[in-house]
């Protein structure tokens, strides 16, 4: 049964929806402050670049993000609103270096109509009080006391009803707020109120203006010593105070974000639909405004917003395409343009559509997205894992080991690959024609195994054999001088840097030696710290290393498990020990260097590179079946390169970036809406729409895309008509006809039609690359869903679920001919199917069942959901479990009750799980990003993948049900001990809530929450471990099982 589920993201959001900059760290420090919808991330702005300093979880959608400063502080506090209608203000914690909440609250009212246009937060600039435009007709005010302390709520009646904007004035001696609104007759004026606290009322305030451009939406409150507002419409720009009114005309656009550039207010950041950045000044002789000026600097993404940080850096924030850090330049480039990139933050949001497609075929999944929207629409290939990229590989059986070595102690690039054999030690070395070829190093031993080598001081090489130590000339090449094992010991395990060798002859002796030019020093040794490991397990491989400046011991066991340790410098003791399983082999580690910093590669039968990330220790499985050595290899034909010895080969290779998900784009230009993988053809098809702009025209035009699932080129397009939308695709075979086929649903969008009352059903195949349209049948509707069913096609048209056969005309060539349908739909836009069954997920009436009767060739009702639900998703999870999604951004699962006594009883299907995830899910699949291991406990559980606007990909794995009896408790406890940041409850946040109830989570457990247990310091692991009663290692290797599902 798949009611009990586990959901958990694996690639976090990236859709940044709000930024501010201040002195939020300290007095001195500059930060960007970044929210994506249920995160916030701080950053410290440096010399280098931005530096992240903090990325935690919201426990609610973000709303409102402010800055702001009350009287007697030395630096900024941060204003959250969520959604929901909590509030929060947080101040950074030096010490701590985390956040800690000032003042929380919850501003909700019991009645009201939420706004349409979202809700607004705004903070006046004295800091006399916090203003909130929840809902129509009300204007909330949270008063500060005259110790900048947060005072009681009241609420203050609105005459506006259709508000587009609000914001504070400057240097108004009574609080001012200037309010863009929308009359009943579709005109827009804006209106001043003075907010006096003592009589909790408005007051007229001191000028007004009527009938402004028919697009004007967004206001610009502008500091002194101009004052004022700016009005930022489609057509016109206008300013405005109690004194002065200017405008000026705009090319036609739709500003949707602005960065004030001056203290002063002279100059601001606009960013409009289209991705283009204008710079709009005020001009003015002393505090006189004279009128506007705007300028075009250049192209970026679409900008959700626009923080000016400092010296002509910006940071440019995405909901549509990656966010980026630009860089304004006096002079333009060739292109005209004053806009340079200097950095790029990946955003996967909006995903439209993905599907998961094995294209490496290794069986791991990989998620290919259609993310981003109109110009910056693309596709990302996202797989989980580090990929390494084959440069040169030769076949070498029975490898026992791998170093490299330099000529010289000051070369930059490493010349030779020393590789061991059980009776033999084998030189290689790059040639001239950038090949491997085998070489000598004559003062080496290369008749027995080599146990360790090194580059030595002096230039000098180090080999370590069983029966002695070799000292080297890495120049002459010739040996300087040798020690010998003493006569009845043999040299088991030895380790060596330039200035030190230290091995063990077995029976307890460790021996240390010195490193000088041409001889070895002695030396005794001490012991300093001693722990004891437990268990039947030996080790097999210690390695010491720094990561973000923190020492470790690495301790790899022969079963596959790793512990770690902190390692103090000073003293020499270990503390907070950590055990992870990483395989079920012995594990080798190695370090390696990549973008300057160091790394662990953890060798075996699941490669793991091992990499630190905001002071944690992150792993991240390398995507090669099982390797048994590494070694960096830096020559200079393949610089900063890795040599793996795996199954009968030598390969060198580079490594991915080092991160949990690997993300390679694919930038379209375009809007990819739908996309499907074929696997006979080796294609992906794609529908996408185009937005073109001739003279005041936007026009769009829509395409089918066939692309190379391996280059991912455009290979063959079919244009659609005008007006012609595409809104399902699918790849499928019929009975009696062995070809696969493409089949797509269109809908033509009329301008004067609510829905639309035409569309087409197209079957192309694929021949020599190109799209063949084979048949089309015209419908009543729009074909918001195709799916295969048994042998024939079964396609959602408007309020229809519609089922078509695959004909076989006279003439040879095929139709579809409609075979029967089944009515009863708001919109039908969502459906699946298993088996005979098939499941309708509906624009507002939930989920339906229907059955198809192959007797009497009919589809009919099952049972359905009565609950009114607004659906964006559905998938089947098992005979009896489906899934959904719906538009205040819960999930939850129905249950058939097949069992049920009476006909009534059988035809509901009954809620069994409800959880607030807080994202919009566009669409399910079933599938993996991680390899599925038989041998593991995870291997078994199935997983459903989804993709959200925030960019999020998550998992939900349905777990047995102890298994999640026992999470169950763990969330219970977790949630004692991880406090949400300003005081927002986690058992509130993901509570089901509509319009019309909000009930506790039930059947779902947040995997984020429980896997934020590994980040906990050992004290508070052992708190939950005592209030559990299970051991912190048992509890550590259980929430680390479930980490290997995404």
């Amino acid at each position: 049964m798949s009611i009990w589920n586990y959901v958990v993201t694996a690639h976090k959001p990236t859709n940044v929806t709000h930024s501010c900059v201040g002195n939020f760290t300290g007095p001195q420090e500059l930060n960007l402050i970044i929210a994506k919808c249920t995160r916030i991330e701080i950053h410290l702005l440096t010399p280098q670049g931005l530096q992240p300093m903090l990325d935690v979880p919201i426990y609610g959608r973000i709303a409102t993000l402010e800055l702001f400063r009350p009287h007697g502080e030395a630096q900024d506090f941060l204003f959250i609103a969520t959604e929901r209608y909590k509030f929060c203000v947080l101040q950074w914690d030096a010490e701590a270096a985390e956040v800690i909440t000032r003042a929380m609250g919850d501003v909700s009212d019991r009645i009201g109509r939420p706004t349409d246009n979202g809700q607004i937060g705004i903070i006046d600039p004295e800091c006399r009080l916090i203003g909130l435009h929840l809902y129509d007709g009300l204007f909330k005010v949270i008063p500060f006391d005259n110790k900048g302390q947060l005072k009681e709520a009241f609420n203050i009646r609105l005459e506006e009803l259709q508000v587009l904007d609000i914001k504070f004035l400057y240097s108004c001696p009574k609080p001012t707020i200037v309010v863009l609104y929308q009359d009943n007759k579709d005109a827009r004026h804006v209106k001043t109120y003075e907010v006096a606290l003592k009589d909790k009322d408005f007051v007229e305030g001191p000028w007004s203006q009527n009938n402004l451009d028919n697009g004007a939406a967004l206001l610009i409150p502008v500091p002194p010593p101009l004052c004022g507002v700016l009005i930022i419409g489609e057509g016109t720009i206008v300013y405005c105070s109690a004194s002065a009114f200017k405008a000026i005309p705009i090319n036609p656009s739709i500003t949707r974000a602005y960065g004030r550039v001056d203290a002063d207010g002279s100059r601001y950041l606009l960013g409009d639909h289209a991705g283009l950045l204008h710079l709009l000044v005020i001009t003015h002789e002393k505090e006189k405004v004279t009128g506007l000026k705007i300028e075009l600097l250049g192209e970026t993404s679409i900008a959700s917003t626009i923080s000016y940080l400092d010296n002509a850096f910006v940071y440019v924030g995405s909901s549509y395409g990656d966010s980026q850090l630009i860089k304004l330049n006096l002079q333009p480039d060739a292109k005209g343009s004053y806009v340079e990139v200097l950095e790029r933050y990946v955003n996967l949001g909006p995903i439209v559509d993905f599907c998961v497609v094995d294209l490496e075929r290794q069986g791991q999944g990989q998620v290919v997205t259609c993310s981003g929207a109109y110009k910056d629409g693309s596709l990302r290939i996202v797989r989980n894992g580090i990929g390494i990229n084959e440069q040169a590989s030769v076949e070498l059986q029975g490898i026992k080991g791998m170093w490299s070595l330099r000529s010289a102690t000051d070369d930059p690039f490493d010349t030779f690959l020393v590789v061991s054999f059980i009776s033999e030690t084998r030189i290689l070395a790059m040639n001239l024609e950038d090949e491997l070829e085998e070489t000598e190093i004559e003062g080496f031993c290369s008749q027995v195994q080599t146990l360790f080598c090194h580059d030595a001081v002096y230039n000098q090489l180090v080999q370590v054999t069983s029966s002695s130590v070799r000292l080297v000339s890495s120049t002459t090449r010739e040996l300087r001088n040798e020690w010998h094992a003493p006569s009845g010991y043999s040299v088991n395990v030895a380790t060596a840097n330039a200035t030190q060798v230290l091995l063990a002859t077995g029976g307890g002796h460790l021996v240390y030696l010195e490193i000088g030019d041409g001889y070895f020093r002695f030396h005794d040794l001490n012991l300093i710290t001693k722990e004891h490991l437990g268990g039947e397990i030996i080790p097999r491989s210690v390695l010491l290393c720094a990561f973000e400046g923190i020492s470790y011991l690495l301790c790899a066991l022969g079963d596959g498990h790793l512990l770690n340790f902190l390692l103090n410098m000073n003293s020499g003791e270990l503390t907070d020990r950590k055990k992870v399983s990483l395989g079920t082999q012995p594990i080798t580690l190695r370090t390696f260097s990549s973008k300057n910093t160091t790394h662990v590669f953890a060798a075996s039968d699941r490669p793991t590179v091992i990499y630190s990330s905001n002071k944690k220790l992150l792993y991240s499985n390398v995507n090669l079946k099982e390797v048994s050595h590494m070694c960096p290899f830096n020559s200079a034909a393949f610089p900063d390169s890795l040599a793996i010895a795996k199954e009968g080969e030598l390969t060198i290779g580079t490594i991915d970036d080092i991160q949990k998900l690997h993300i390679r784009s694919i930038p379209l230009g375009e809007h990819a809406r739908r996309i499907c993988h074929q696997e006979q053809s080796r294609t992906f098809a794609i529908s996408s729409m185009k937005y073109c702009q001739s003279n005041a025209e936007e026009t769009e035009m829509h395409f089918i895309r066939l692309l190379d699932d391996q280059t991912f080129e455009f290979i063959s397009t079919y244009p659609l008509d005008q007006y012609e939308n595409g809104c399902s695709i699918l790849s499928c075979s019929f009975s009696d006809d062995t070809n696969v086929y493409y089949c797509v649903g269109t809908a033509y969008v009329m301008p004067e039609e609510n829905e639309p009352t035409k569309g087409r059903i197209l079957v192309f195949i694929v021949e020599d690359g190109k799209l063949q349209l084979i048949a089309e049948k015209e419908t009543k509707g729009a074909v918001y869903s195709l799916n295969a069913f048994n042998g024939k096609l079964l396609a959602a048209i408007n309020q229809k679920i519609q089922l078509y056969k695959w004909m076989l005309r006279d003439d040879g060539t095929r139709e579809l001919q409609s075979e029967c349908g089944h009515h009863g739909h708001i919109l039908a836009l969502y459906v699946q199917t298993r088996g005979d069954f098939i499941v309708v997920g509906d624009l507002m009436k939930s989920f339906s069942l229907l059955i198809y009767k192959h007797e009497e060739g009919a589809i009919e009702e099952r049972a359905r959901d009565y609950n009114a639900n607004w659906m964006s998703a559905v998938e089947i999870l098992d005979d009896d479990i489906y899934l959904g999604a719906e538009n205040n951004f819960n999930l939850f699962t129905v249950r058939k009750n097949s069992e049920g006594a009476t006909d009534e009883e059988r035809g509901r299907l009954e809620v069994v799980g409800e959880y607030h995830l807080g994202e919009f899910i566009n669409r399910f699949r079933h599938g993996s990003l991680v390899m599925r291991l038989p041998d593991s406990d995870v291997g078994q559980i199935p997983t459903v993948i989804f993709g959200t606007v925030n960019g999020v990909i998550g998992v939900i794995a349905s777990l047995p049900r102890d298994q999640y009896i026992f999470l169950e408790k763990l969330q219970a406890n977790l949630r004692k001990v991880i406090k949400g940041v300003g005081g927002l409850s986690h058992e509130q946040w993901r509570s089901f809530y509509n319009e019309k109830k909000t009930v506790d989570a039930k059947n779902f457990l947040d995997g984020d929450l429980i896997e934020s247990f590994l980040d906990l310091g050992r004290s508070r692991m052992e708190e939950i471990s005592k209030a559990m009663s299970v051991p912190v290692e048992e509890l550590m290797k259980r929430v680390e099982e479930l980490t290997r599902l995404h």
